[in-house]
């Protein structure tokens, strides 16, 4: 039986999915769908037998949802996730959090304020490639991490006005690569252009430099004719890669990683390659775990997967990243939080 009453608003390809997966989990049940556009929520609500709202205030205080998905542009995150946290919601904001570091840290301190949860829309912590990979690291399979290394890569989005490549893509990156290492990271340096994007970059390549002496990597453009989404992490142990489009996970072993006590032994004895494995791993939809996660973290009482601090750190890294690129130069990142200014 559904205990959660939920609501999307912005029903563009994105929230219609949320309003889709409302509808499939059994802890939730899907009782409006608001936008701007009149055409497109009714018909969305005619198409899921939900109520449809243009009027986003008239909808929560009608409606009185448990959980709202905020699935609005960038821009309208904090104006949108106000009001529903205000209305007595719990929230969850599609990445990235907001557009400014002092928006997301006002959404933030509007949650704590209210006492509702305020959880961050970073699908690909979802994704159970990702998912497999972490509880590998976390066990030590891989010993010392060295590197991480995305490549996100694809044509240009129509959905996409108000951001870059840099906060619209990167985000996803920034936030797996604190994730999967569990260190922060201290600095960045890029390199950005803007070739066919209107307003704002559209690719982006750079360096990062983790807490702990982790190097990470990101290749990211709206350029490329055919998608690329892949991940590797190279270590002691060897590499994994993450395939995301087939949800596929590998790991190719260092057949030479063998615990090395005498440091001089170690700087002769490198690499040499050993076996491969490809995991067996039950696909699903990262979209559908996403939300099954934080409905149950709601009803469990227990803290979301993905809090507004993860947000608001994914989000300063990637405006140190965009300092980089007008700057030509390093960036050290310094990290927000709530009750302090920003740089």
């Amino acid at each position: 039986m559904a205990d959660l009453k939920a609501a999307v608003i912005g029903v563009g390809s994105m929230g219609r999915n949320h309003a889709r997966v409302y509808r499939e989990l059994p802890e939730t049940h899907l009782v409006a769908v608001a936008d701007e556009s009149a055409a497109q929520a009714e018909s969305l609500g005619e198409l899921h037998g939900c109520h449809a709202y243009t009027d986003i205030s008239a909808m929560l205080a009608t409606e009185k949802p448990d959980i709202v998905s905020v699935v609005v542009p960038t821009t309208a995150h904090l104006s949108v996730g106000t009001l529903a946290l205000e209305a007595g919601c719990h929230v969850i904001v599609e990445k990235p959090i907001a557009a400014t570091e002092a928006e997301a840290m006002s959404l933030i301190e509007t949650a704590r304020r209210v006492g509702r949860q305020l959880m961050v829309g970073h699908i690909v912590r979802f994704d159970p490639a990702i998912q497999t990979l972490t509880g590998h690291l976390q066990d030590g399979e891989m010993g010392r991490i060295y590197q991480v290394k995305s490549r996100r890569l694809g044509p240009f989005p129509n959905r996409i006005r108000d951001v870059g490549v840099i906060v619209d893509l990167a985000t996803h990156d920034l936030d797996i690569a604190r994730h999967l290492t569990g260190q922060p990271i201290t600095r960045v340096y890029c390199e950005i252009a803007r070739r066919l994007h209107a307003g704002h970059e559209d690719m982006v390549v750079g360096t990062l430099r983790h807490a702990d002496g982790t190097v990470g990597l990101i290749d990211i453009n709206w350029l490329t004719p055919s998608k690329v989404r892949e991940l590797t992490v190279t270590g002691e142990g060897g590499m994994f890669l993450v395939d995301y489009l087939t949800q596929d996970l590998y790991f190719f072993e260092n057949s030479d990683a063998e615990a090395v006590e005498w440091d001089r032994m170690a700087l002769i004895k490198g690499v040499s390659e050993g076996k491969m494995i490809r995991y067996p791993l039950r696909r699903a939809e990262p979209l559908k775990l996403e939300l099954e996660a934080f409905a149950r973290s709601l009803l469990d009482g227990t803290p979301v997967p993905v809090s507004g601090q993860d947000g608001l750190d994914a989000l300063t890294v990637a405006m140190a990243l965009l300092r980089s690129g007008e700057t030509h130069e390093p960036v050290s990142v310094r990290y927000c939080t709530v009750g302090e200014r920003c740089n």
